[in-house]
């Protein structure tokens, strides 16, 4: 979880590294919020938490509805944390998606490694973030 004050117990908003408004443990804020940050209030972990469940469960949907073959669970939560972090959109978009569908499960690391890029920049972050999703998704 991010939080750019911490010296209070409430979870500011801040903007994500590609700029977006997002609070919490990667919420993206609505597009209203998008110009002043500090008009959003702070929330608490509890919410913060409740958050990231709905979250997951929308991106976990969201696989559910684009892979199309039977995945193991490590394999599955491996994705859904992809699509969380990257999208619905994106995934649907993906060749990532387009191999796992294929049956193609070996070459789905490479894919994942291939979306460390944001804004035209490789972000460690995001290199540190595929690196989990990809140990997962050997798991």
């Amino acid at each position: 979880m991010h939080d750019p004050d911490r010296r209070t117990s409430l979870i500011e908003p801040y903007h994500d590294p590609v700029g977006l408004p997002t609070i919490g443990y990667g919420h993206l804020l609505s597009r209203k919020s998008w110009e002043d940050l500090s008009r959003f209030p702070a929330i608490t972990a509890e919410q913060a938490r409740a958050l990231l469940v709905s979250d997951l469960a929308k991106a976990a949907a969201s696989v559910n509805r684009l892979i199309t073959v039977r995945l193991s669970d490590s394999q599955l939560s491996a994705l859904i944390d992809f699509c969380f972090n990257c999208g619905a959109g994106n995934l649907e978009i993906s060749t990532l998606r387009r191999v796992i569908n294929r049956g193609e499960l070996a070459d789905a690391p490479e894919q994942f490694m291939r979306w460390v890029h944001a804004k035209g920049v490789k972000l460690p972050g995001l290199v540190k973030r595929r690196r989990a999703e990809v140990e997962l998704w050997l798991a």
